[in-house]
């Protein structure tokens, strides 16, 4: 089922139920109006018929009955027995009807009061009126022909103003339904005409005042991030089969070359150790690269435990100096902790090392001291981490990019490297809800900020 017919017939359906129950109140109400005011009525003729025969010593029965059967207010059948105390009937307003009633009536109307009740299709009440210590019991029935015909009339007008608004409403509702869902239809349109080749269509955003104008932006941003990540992917295969394909080829000649003629032992070794260094560079991207690809897993998966900020920098110094001992990493704290648990966090202790371990290897790689300071605090919402050079600096237009994939500013591509670091040191920081931030100035150096949540 469409959803125009869905939202249709729930409509219909709603609308419906609201008429049925607005229908039924009505009739009940109108039901029991009539109800009461014919019984209001009844009592009435029943208390003047028995006041004219107890308390006007002029008027007689055969008077009465006269009076009761030509008054201009009579009802349909309608027929008023006087019984006195002994229950012995001493009028009836109709001779020639044969007059039905219950014994145990009287009973029950001398301990009500009053009393209500139904004979067939006619009203029946009872009352009792006292004249000084007599009491007499009257009943009375008749039957409200004109009140029902009004009451079937409007049942009649109910029924027939129920089923057309039913019907009103299911067309509108579909009418309006399609007329509601065809900006939907139009984005399916619209949808269908957009492939992977061509992410660059955008779909009509109207004026962003309802909730389909809003799905087609959220749509529309979708498509940005799937366009920016096809992008990233395309430019991510190209700068990695232009980093792999140097070392490649520079292999591939040293053997070609080394295969031209017979060559001595030394002679072999020496091409080995020329290709040593291009061994090593294909490693390290290979490493970088998985690395990446790690860490663009889903975060969900990481390991989580409580680790020691300052511990990890300790070891990722130690690492780094073991493998460049030219470097020289000066270590800092703006507060010294009072705890230990000061400056820890909630975070994969491998992964937040390889974040310090680049950052310092960065900022001593491009400093012409090959020296780096750090500095560590906290505070009671995160622990932060700043790691900085007096290095090449970076221009300002570039500090953003410098973390996209593969992305090196002029300065740089003196220096060895991939591009890969910083692209990886963010998106861990951001697997740990932290940030990584940058201050450069060129020529005087930069600075790398890391904060990190105490708690996830």
């Amino acid at each position: 089922m469409t959803i125009r017919n869905q939202i249709s017939g729930q409509f219909s359906f709603i609308v419906a139920s609201i008429l049925t129950v607005f229908s039924l109140t009505v009739y009940i109400i109108s039901a029991d109006f009539r109800e009461e005011e014919f019984y209001d009525r009844l009592k009435q003729q029943a208390r003047t018929t028995a006041r004219l025969l107890i308390e006007v010593q002029e008027v007689d029965i055969p008077l009465l009955k006269i009076i009761d059967q030509n008054k201009v207010s009579a009802l349909v059948n309608e027929q008023v027995l006087v019984f006195d105390q002994t229950d012995q009937l001493v009028y009836s307003s109709i001779d020639d009807t044969l007059t039905h009633y219950q014994p145990e009536w009287l009973a029950q109307i001398r301990e009500e009061g009053e009393w209500e009740s139904h004979t067939g299709d006619a009203e029946l009440i009872g009352l009792v009126i006292r004249q000084g210590d007599k009491a007499y019991t009257v009943m009375a029935s008749a039957y409200d022909q004109f009140g029902r015909s009004k009451l079937r009339y409007l049942a009649f007008t109910l029924f027939w103003g129920w089923l057309a608004g039913i019907g009103v409403t299911v067309v509108l509702g579909f009418f309006f339904a399609g007329r509601s869902l065809r900006p939907i239809a139009r984005i399916n349109q619209q949808i269908q005409t957009i492939t992977a080749q061509d992410l660059r269509q955008r779909l009509d955003e109207g004026r962003r005042q309802d909730e389909i104008d809003q799905l087609a932006v959220n749509f529309n941003q979708v498509l940005a991030r799937l366009e920016l990540a096809f992008e990233q992917q395309r430019s991510f295969v190209s700068h990695a089969s232009h980093e792999l394909r140097t070392p490649l080829a520079t292999l591939k000649s040293d053997v070609q070359l080394a295969l031209r003629r017979t060559r001595s032992a030394d002679e072999l070794r020496a091409v080995l150790q020329t290709m040593l260094p291009d061994i090593d560079r294909l490693s390290a991207l290979t490493n970088s690269l998985l690395m990446l690809a790690r860490t663009l897993e889903n975060g969900s998966s990481m390991l989580i435990s409580t680790v020691r900020i300052d511990e990890v920098v300790f070891a990722a110094q130690e690492e780094l100096l073991q493998a460049y001992p030219t470097y020289q990493v000066d270590v800092q704290y703006l507060r010294l902790p009072e705890a230990e648990a000061d400056t820890e966090v909630l975070g994969n202790e491998s992964l937040l090392k390889r974040v310090v371990y680049n950052l310092l290897d960065n900022a001593c790689k491009y400093s012409a001291d090959h020296r780096a300071e750090v500095q560590i605090s906290y505070d009671q919402r995160r622990v932060q981490l700043a790691v900085r050079d007096e290095g090449i600096g970076i221009p300002p237009e570039e500090e953003e990019r410098i973390f996209d994939l593969f992305y090196r500013t002029d300065q740089s591509r003196n220096y060895e490297g991939f591009g890969i670091g910083l692209s990886i040191c963010r998106r861990i920081i951001e697997l740990h809800q932290g940030r990584l931030t940058l201050q450069s100035t060129p020529g005087l150096g930069s600075t790398f900020t890391v904060q990190l949540p105490r708690q996830l």
